[in-house]
């Protein structure tokens, strides 16, 4: 169902400062459906695998020592234009550069540590979500 469908994590920053309700409620009250989520933690393979176009950038051992540090909300998020609308909601990757109620601008603190993962495209939201769940953990 491309076009309607993408994939989020509420990361280990998010999860530690207790943001995941209220996370959640502004994902629910911007019009998505959750059709899968659960709390779950990534092991350093994952979060290699997950990761994997990053590999050759300098921050990627960073990036998965941080993905794996705690538990994460896995989530497949459905809505028309998904991806796009999902995109706009959580705002820039840089907390500071992020607009006014996006939910990176409320609860990131840095451009590490940015509270969520959303999906850049319909195929990688089909990826992504396939990695984290079975065919019969989405609904």
């Amino acid at each position: 169902m491309a076009g309607n469908r993408t994939f989020t994590m509420i990361k280990p920053d998010a999860v530690e400062n207790g943001h995941i309700g209220a996370i959640l409620e502004q994902i629910n009250a911007s019009g998505f459906r959750i059709v899968a989520m659960k709390l779950t933690q990534m092991s350093k393979r994952d979060a290699e695998q997950f990761y994997a176009i990053h590999k050759e950038r300098p921050f990627f051992g960073e990036l998965v020592e941080f993905m794996t540090r705690g538990p994460i909300v896995a989530a497949i998020l459905e809505k028309d234009n998904a991806v796009e609308d999902f995109r706009t909601l959580i705002g820039a990757t840089n907390p500071a550069e992020a607009a006014e109620g996006t939910i990176r601008k409320k609860y990131a603190t840095s451009i590490g540590e940015n509270a969520v993962h959303g999906s850049d495209s319909d195929e990688n939201a089909l990826i992504e979500g396939d990695f984290h769940f079975s065919g019969r953990e989405q609904f």
